[in-house]
């Protein structure tokens, strides 16, 4: 068979689809962060939100900078490595990471009192990590997934004007766009669909690139018994991910070539937060004190574009490959946080710390851009929006409410010495039996362009750190080790319950993200 090439970009559905929203799992990819900042921070496992005085409770609660006394600069780099990684698409399983510089003014207003004005730039997540996996499919297959959703009535595929097979329906992704035109459709064969039987996948991926947060911090203290503090951040996206996905296809018991589909994505943009917090003293004698903080949602606008490949391996279809590309722009508002702490000093050789944290993920909204609106009062134009309701609700059965539990220590042999312990823990946002949407009414759904998921678990982060003070220059380092497990699936699995040869099960196989952490702080006080 002589077979050709098919090339969209952009153009599909664009009268129909101008603006859009975001899918539930990509969703959580930006929702969520990492334990990253000073070194000290780190090292106490993040548990610093009540003991305060370091820089990187300015976005955890903001209060804890109204406990310095003088002012510090400070610097955080370091590497990460991940755990049983192979190099994929260039991307090494170690990299170095800037991952942290700010300071804080401190000036007196009273005998007790101080007023404290400061900057700080950290990492809040390291998108880096490979993943790879692969399995047997007995017969199903991602080509079968597309063709079931035609064959059961969620999408209605028919050729256009141009010879293109498409859809009007935003259940219509890209992927099925491309399987459609280059696999499915035959029509030496009376113009009917066919799908092919797959025998076993491989799947390998590559994200790269970070969420950087630039907070603005103002805070103080009354009577050194009650400290008060405000942080506003702005969140900067920078995500990008390749991925291979191949099938090995069956005709009877012999081998029928494969089918690889070659995803690239890149996700960025900004978003603006506001925090608050408190910390105080319930005895005034005692060093004890609790703290509490609240963290808005981070309102997002991102941009997100693909360029995805389908190369045809086999003798099937019309097609050697074919790719579509398109970019469009969404709105995303992360949950609430909401945050307890207590910590304490024993002398001057040991601070103990402890936190709580929820956020409830299943609130993640996802929203669709609607146009311009023009302010009045400010004689501007803005971007307006509406709440994707579809997807939203596929969130709220997929995700759920998040509790991080942090505890930590820290102990002075000696005034210029420290030796830090913690450990993290944070439960998992999805919901075991969670899958990705393949029928959700949603533009965010026809813009996707990957039909795997992975339903990560709970995560456990345990660190370690020591620090040296000579005169005004601190010096501390941070080791982290960060441990995750999850269920991977290529495609969401269809049972039939009539006609059991048309069920297209894929059965998921565990996969982890275990990472390596060293980090480095210098800091000055002046």
């Amino acid at each position: 068979m002589n077979k050709k090439r098919i090339s969209v970009l952009a153009t599909l559905l664009a009268s129909i689809l101008p603006m859009v929203a975001q899918e539930t799992y990509e969703n959580a990819r930006i929702a969520t962060s990492d334990l990253n900042g000073t070194a000290r921070y780190v090292g106490m496992g993040g548990a610093m939100d009540a003991l305060g005085a370091d820089l990187s409770t300015i976005s955890t609660n903001p209060a804890g900078i109204g406990l310095f006394r003088s002012s510090q600069a400070k610097l955080s780099f370091g590497l990460i490595s991940q755990d049983d990684a192979k190099s994929f698409a260039g991307e090494d399983k170690t990299k170095l990471s800037f991952d942290q510089v700010g300071f804080v003014y401190s000036s007196r207003t009273g005998r007790s009192s101080f007023l404290n004005f400061a900057f700080n730039y950290h990492k809040s997540t390291n998108f880096n990590h490979i993943l790879s996996a692969a399995g047997s499919l007995n017969g199903a297959s991602q080509n079968k997934l597309s063709y079931l959703k035609g064959l059961n009535g969620i999408i209605t595929p028919g050729v256009n004007k141009d010879g293109e097979i498409t859809a009007n329906q935003n259940q219509f992704t890209q992927l099925d766009y491309l399987y459609y035109n280059a696999f499915l459709y035959q029509p030496d064969d009376n113009g009917d669909y066919y799908y092919n039987n797959a025998a076993a996948y491989n799947m390998n991926r590559a994200n790269s690139g970070y969420i950087g947060e630039y907070n603005f911090n103002i805070s103080g203290n009354i009577n050194d018994r009650v400290y008060l503090g405000l942080t506003v951040g702005i969140h900067d996206v920078n995500y990008d991910g390749y991925s291979e996905y191949t099938e090995a296809f069956l005709d009877g018991d012999k081998s029928a070539g494969d089918i690889t589909i070659a995803d690239e994505r890149r996700i960025s943009g900004t978003g603006f937060d506001v925090k608050a917090g408190v910390i105080f003293r319930p005895v005034e004698e005692s060093p004890f004190r609790i703290g509490l903080s609240i963290a808005s949602p981070i309102w997002y606008d991102l941009e997100t574009e693909n360029y995805t490949t389908l190369y045809n391996n086999t003798p099937y279809g019309m097609y050697d490959d074919g790719n579509i590309g398109e970019v469009y722009e969404f709105k995303l508002n992360t949950p609430w946080k909401f945050g307890l702490s207590a910590g304490t000093t024993i002398g001057n050789y040991l601070a103990l710390g402890a936190g709580y944290e929820f956020a409830d993920y299943s609130n993640l909204d996802s929203r669709i851009n609607t146009g311009s609106s023009y302010d009045y009062w400010t004689d501007s134009y803005y971007e307006s929006s509406s709440s994707d309701r579809d997807m939203n609700r596929h969130t709220e059965e997929s995700l759920k409410g998040v509790s991080t539990f942090k505890v930590g220590a820290e102990y002075r042999p000696d005034p210029s010495i420290a030796i830090r312990f913690g450990y993290n823990y944070v439960s998992p946002m999805y919901d075991k039996d969670a899958y990705k949407s393949v029928d959700a009414n949603s533009p965010g759904l026809y813009y996707s362009s990957a039909t795997d998921y992975t339903n990560w678990e709970s995560t456990s982060r345990f660190t370690c750190g020591l620090g040296y003070t000579s005169g005004k220059m601190t010096f501390d380092v941070a080791y982290q080790y960060s441990s995750q497990s999850g269920k991977f699936s290529p495609f969401t699995s269809y049972y039939d319950n009539e006609v059991p040869e048309l069920d297209n099960i894929a059965e998921p196989i565990s996969v982890s993200n275990k990472r390596h952490q060293l980090l480095l702080s210098l800091g000055y006080s002046f």
